[in-house]
This record gives C-alpha cells, structure tokens and sequence, in this order.
C-alpha cells in the first residue's frame, strides 16, 4: 500500500486529471503508471496465478486510487469485473489463460447490456448461434466501460431464441482472434461524471468465437452472471470508499485555509458539525465495505443478501455526505480548480454501476422472508466470526460456495440481539430495539411481483441494520483496535438515518463522549 501511496501521488495529479476530465480524455498516462505497479495481478485469483487473496484488500487497493481519481479507478478497476466469471466458472486452462493474459497487461471489458434494455439482463437481443467450428455472436452491446479499450470482452449472448433464466451464455471474445470486420464500435458517450472513461459499445457481425470460449454451460450465462454481480456489486464500494476520503479531505483542507470575517471556516460550530457527520458517515461505510470484502473469503454463501445490502447502501451515504459537503463550501469550494465538484460529479455514477439502487433492494425485497426466519430463529453462520475479526484470516476465496440464494439469512444481523447483550449503553439497547422492530415489518411484509414502495423503504431499514450491525461486532471483535468514539460516532449516525431524533448523546453511553460529539469528531 506504500509503495501504491508513492506512485499515486505522482501519476494521479489532480491538475492534469482534470484537464483530461475537461477534454473527455482517457487517463492513459494513470492507468500504465498502475500497471507497471502490478495492480492488474490483484485483479487474478492467487489460484489461478494473480495475487488476489483475501478480497478486502483488492478494495482498499482500488479505493486508494479512487481516493486520488475515480475515473482511473473505475477504467483500470474494469478488469476485474471483465474477468469474474471466468474465476468462477471456467475451466482451469480458461482461467490461466485469463490470468496470464491479464498479467500480461491486457484490458478485459463485461460486456452484458444493451440499448434500450438497461438492467433487465433477460431482455438482451445479442446471439449466440452454434456452428461446426463454435459460435457465431451478433448484435450490440452498449454502455460498456472499456468496450473499446478492451482486448477482451466477456459477453452475455442468447444461446436460445426463447431466452430465459437457462437461455443465455458468456463467451470470452479474444478480439485479437476476430477480423476487423466482425466487429464495430459505438461511439463512446459523452457521461455527466467518469467523463474521460470509455464508456461505449461493440456492435458483432457473426463474430466467431471457438468452443473452449464458452464459460460453464450454454444455458448457464445467467446464473453465473447473478453470482459474479456478488462479487464486483461489492468492489464498487471501493469508488465510494475513495470519494469519500477525497471529499472529505478536500473540504478539511478548504475549511481550514478560509476565513468568514475574523474565524476559520474550520473553528465555526457548524461548520465542524458538517465535518463531523461526513467523519461519522465515511467510518460507517469503511465498516461496511470491510466486513463486506471479508464476507466474500469467510462467508460466500450469504453474499445474495450481503452484496446488494452494501450496493444500495454505501453509494447512497456518500452521496448524501457529498451533498452536504458540497453545501458547506458553497460556490467557491466549486470553483477551486473544479475538484470536488468533479468529485461529486463522478461518484454520482457509481450508484449505478452494476444493477442501480432499485435494481438491488428489488433483490433484497426478495429475501425478506428468508430473513425474517433467520432472525426469527437466531441462525448462525460459524464461518461469519472471521468477517469481524480482523486478526484473524479470512481463508482462500472459495466461488463454489456462492448461491443464488443465502441458505443462513444474514449472520450479522441475526447476532444483533446477542451482540448487544454483551454491550453497554442506551445507544446500543435502542439500536436493537430498532432492529426488533424493522426485521418484524420483513416478517409481516407480502410478497408481491411488484413490490410497494413502502417495501423500498423497509429495505433500506434493513441495509441500516445491517451497517449497525456491522459496527457493533467489529467493536466487539476487535477490542483495543476500534475504539468506543468510533462506534458511538457510527450507531448514532445510523440511529438518525433511521429516523431516530437527532438527540444529544447520553454522558454514561460507552465511554462518556460530551453531547457536541461530532464537533469533536471534526
């Protein structure tokens, strides 16, 4: 991570982004600097000759250059998504052929949507059509990142005219393979944010693609494609961890070079309370995003509840925290070599990237009842005590244990009443009681093809449990390491995000923090 420190803070100037942001320019210069790096090894399962082992450290990787710039970290970060679904379902020379060519240093782009059809996978029109010699792809996919750049592009086809859950398939498309001619490109959109990013399409014109290009079987693109998206729906919470860090840096940094009138910005109360809370909201999304990438070594099979939780969540925070932030430096904070307004304006994408928020709490309201009866019966996973304990290790990546669905609930949330059993404070006891009551509302909720939006709502109930819940057992699991203010500052910003009134914090709650707790966080 030093080393990473080192060359972001010479490849990644923020002048010369910026610049390349304005004339909607790829970040060339950014993204060879991370390869000569090594990030790309990270993006490669140990397994299968890379260096990724424990999950969470590929995101603390990725939101350090998104720290920096999120555009680089969403261009180069692409590989990864490119190659999931051949770490989980191709055969081993797939996977190290893969692998070597992305140590190598070749670019591989997901390419699953189409015009017209956005996140309703189901409705895509690209085919695959068998031949003697492998299959034929034709159609367009769009929106791409790095559909242009990529030198290879994993596609989602139909494999039967009907479609459906078992009629699609992903096929690994080597361009180098492919005549010029089987292939066009989409001009690359002109995005509101990510604006030097190759966000584009590939149109296929019977592009041949040989047997051993097919990952899993035929009929089996969904599923593997439902699986993947559990995995990368959690890495993208890395671009939310960077802008997060940048943002609230650039406004620390802002607010204590300016005056009104005789004070700084930074001495005024509330300025430091916006402060405060944006300290409270990025520790409570480092939170989740942690126990998130370590759930994915620990406790794969509850990721179908885990990951669009953390999808839906952490996005959705740092971009209220941004907002707020944005408020507090006014037109000026604007204005300073357009930074945190690129900041902002970047990030405003990442909510959605890889299925939108409503796409993921859709996938959640499908679970309710698998998790009102977990809860209901106090599940526990054994595997889960490694999520939160950060001395301990989380094990090798084990993709044969993701499911469609999580056979245990969610763990996390299961152990809240347990958890604060063992914990002190008035803060602790309402959050449980807040908890009680939301998975009660999953338990009553009727399941419907079209959710009600009160269902949305209650989701979101649930993703804050969730972020709680995380907090407490990481506290819990790690004495010595995250301290009382830390969790104090957390379970009450989720106390105010569920609607909890903003109240000062009791003297006697943990370790007896003054009421004025956020200005102190500033």
């Amino acid at each position: 991570m030093a080393e990473l420190a080192e060359l972001i803070a010479g490849a990644l100037d923020p002048d010369r982004l910026s610049k390349l942001d304005s004339e909607e320019a790829f970040p060339s210069a950014a993204c060879t600097a991370l390869d000569e790096f090594g990030l790309p090894a990270y993006y490669v399962p140990a397994a299968d000759g890379g260096r990724l082992g424990d999950f969470s450290q590929l995101i603390r990787l990725l939101a350090a250059v998104a720290a920096r710039d999120l555009t680089v970290a969403v261009a180069h970060g692409k590989t990864f998504l490119g190659g999931v679904a051949t770490w989980l379902a191709g055969t081993r020379e797939q996977r190290a052929a893969l692998g070597g060519r992305i140590g190598a240093g070749a670019v591989v782009s997901w390419a699953l949507t189409e015009p017209g059809h956005g996140s309703d996978l189901l409705a895509g029109e690209v085919t695959a059509t068998r031949t003697d010699q492998g299959w034929l792809l034709n159609g367009t996919k769009w929106t791409i990142n790095n559909a242009t750049r990529s030198d290879v592009l994993c596609v989602l086809a139909r494999t039967k005219p009907e479609g459906g859950n078992r009629g699609f398939g992903l096929f690994l498309l080597d361009k180098s393979g492919v005549l010029a001619d089987r292939y066009t490109y989409v001009p690359k959109l002109h995005t509101h944010g990510v604006r030097g990013a190759d966000i584009s399409g590939i149109a296929l014109h019977d592009a041949p693609v040989p047997d051993d290009a097919l990952l899993g079987g035929a009929g089996q693109g969904m599923e593997i494609t439902v699986k993947a998206l559990q995995l990368t729906r959690i890495l993208t919470t890395s671009l939310s961890l960077g802008a997060a860090a940048h943002g609230l840096r650039f406004a620390a940094e802002f607010a204590a070079a300016r005056h009104a009138g005789v004070h700084r910005l930074a001495d005024l109360p509330n300025v430091r309370r916006v402060l405060g809370r944006a300290v409270a909201t990025t520790w409570l999304v480092e939170a989740v995003s942690t126990v998130a990438g370590r759930y994915v070594n620990a406790a794969p099979e509850e990721l179908s509840v885990v990951s669009p939780v953390v999808k839906a969540l952490v996005p959705a925070l740092v971009d209220g925290m941004l907002a707020e932030l944005g408020e507090l430096l006014g037109g000026q904070g604007f204005l300073v070599a357009g930074e945190f307004e690129k900041i902002e304006r970047d990030h405003r994408l990442v909510a959605i990237f890889d299925g939108s928020t409503d796409v993921n709490r859709y996938a959640l309201i499908g679970q309710f009842g698998l998790l009102a009866r977990g809860y209901a019966a106090r599940r526990r996973n054994s595997d889960v005590a490694a999520v939160t304990d950060l001395a301990r290790p989380v094990g090798p990546l084990r993709f044969d244990r993701l499911r469609l669905l999580s056979p245990t609930g969610c763990d996390l949330v299961q152990s809240v009443p347990e958890v604060a059993s063992a914990l002190s404070g008035p803060l602790v006891a309402r959050f449980a009681a807040l908890t009680d009551e939301v998975l009660a509302a999953l338990a009553d909720h009727q399941a419907a093809k079209q959710p009600p939006a009160e269902a949305f709502e209650l989701a979101v109930r649930y993703e804050l449990c969730f972020a709680g819940a995380a907090c407490m057992r990481l506290y819990q699991a790690n004495p010595g390491r995250v301290d009382a203010t830390w969790l104090q500052a957390c379970l009450a910003r989720v106390m105010v995000l569920l609607g909890e009134p903003a109240e000062p914090i009791e003297r006697d709650t943990l370790d007896g923090l003054e009421p004025a707790f956020e200005e102190r966080l500033a």
